[in-house]
């Protein structure tokens, strides 16, 4: 890896086909103007297609030939997941691309469509079944990736079984957490069951550092945060934080570099929270098989998306 990879070192996506989650804001509405600059086809998979229009017009402003498709999907309701993918496959032949990277942030509990805490259905839950209804275009297309958005909350994150939906006892960053550790998780199995298959699909995670955005915006405002944490974003942003386009880097780095690596997880080198992107340790979880086993199980058993993976 060079040690100042940029969005200039993205190779040409000409006829490539790139799904990204949550592209009308933050982080994936950099994805998307980075990719769309380098010739992709980019379906922007967001839930309100009013935000998401206008995101797609402030796009076409700076990258006047974009090719971008705006389609419909809600990650709090698993019918509009599946709706998402039957769409998607009605109109694409292939899938180069699936950035997975829509998500809250610290938020109350609040339950999906599906009965899911908020936090694990959007997060983790809805890009699982995704991932799965659209497997078979993914290992159709030769050199496809996944990528997983990650967090720096995955450090110290933790898989409850026993509490997986927070319903004994809920802590909203200890839920960001187990999401965001789910993530690097799911991408590091999947990366294992598809070498297993032999497909050359690519699964990674990555975290961007700390980078101030839309999520931590809306953090504090459903959840009242107290003063304390309004003051450390605060400083700490300023003092410790990047824009969104150096944090946007190491997701960029994995989902397109040539020498990215499956089942690796990626951030920012400096201090893991700004610089150049990396290769770095996430978690003990992510070397534990019967973890990633029996995380795989149960996120089938929740979604009802079950993995088939024959060779195309």
């Amino acid at each position: 890896m060079s040690d100042k990879w940029t969005q200039n070192d993205i190779p040409d996506l000409t006829n490539k086909v790139v799904i990204i989650t949550g592209a009308n804001s933050g982080l994936g509405l950099e994805s998307t103007n980075a990719l769309a600059a380098k010739g992709a086809t980019v379906i922007m998979a967001c839930r309100n297609l009013g935000k998401a229009e206008k995101a797609k017009t402030e796009v076409q402003q700076k990258v006047p030939n974009a090719k971008l498709d705006v389609m419909q999907l809600d990650n709090a309701s698993l019918d509009s997941v599946r709706a998402f993918a039957a769409a998607f496959k009605a109109q694409y032949a292939r899938l180069d691309i699936l950035l997975n990277n829509a998500g809250v942030m610290a938020i109350p509990r609040q339950e999906t469509a599906d009965g899911f805490e908020m936090q694990l259905g959007v997060n983790h839950l809805a890009h699982f079944a995704l991932t799965g209804l659209l497997l078979e275009v993914l290992t159709g297309t030769p050199g496809s990736r996944v990528h997983n958005t990650s967090s720096s909350a995955a450090f110290n994150g933790r898989i409850n079984f026993d509490d997986l939906m927070g319903e004994k006892e809920y802590s909203r960053w200890g839920a960001y957490g187990q999401s965001k550790l789910a993530n690097a998780v799911f991408a590091t199995e999947l990366n294992r069951r598809l070498k297993k298959a032999g497909v050359d699909t690519v699964s990674n995670s990555s975290h961007p550092g700390l980078v101030m955005g839309n999520l931590q915006a809306n953090s504090l405002q459903q959840s009242g945060a107290p003063f304390t944490e309004r003051i450390l974003y605060r400083v700490g942003g300023a003092l410790l934080g990047q824009d969104v386009r150096m944090g946007v880097l190491p997701q960029l780095y994995a989902s397109t570099a040539p020498g990215a690596k499956g089942g690796v997880f990626y951030g920012p080198k400096t201090f893991r929270l700004r610089g150049y992107p990396s290769e770095q340790k996430c978690n003990d979880a992510l070397d534990d098989a019967a973890v990633l086993k029996r995380f795989w199980e149960l996120s089938e058993e929740l979604t009802g998306v079950h993995y088939s993976f024959s060779q195309p």
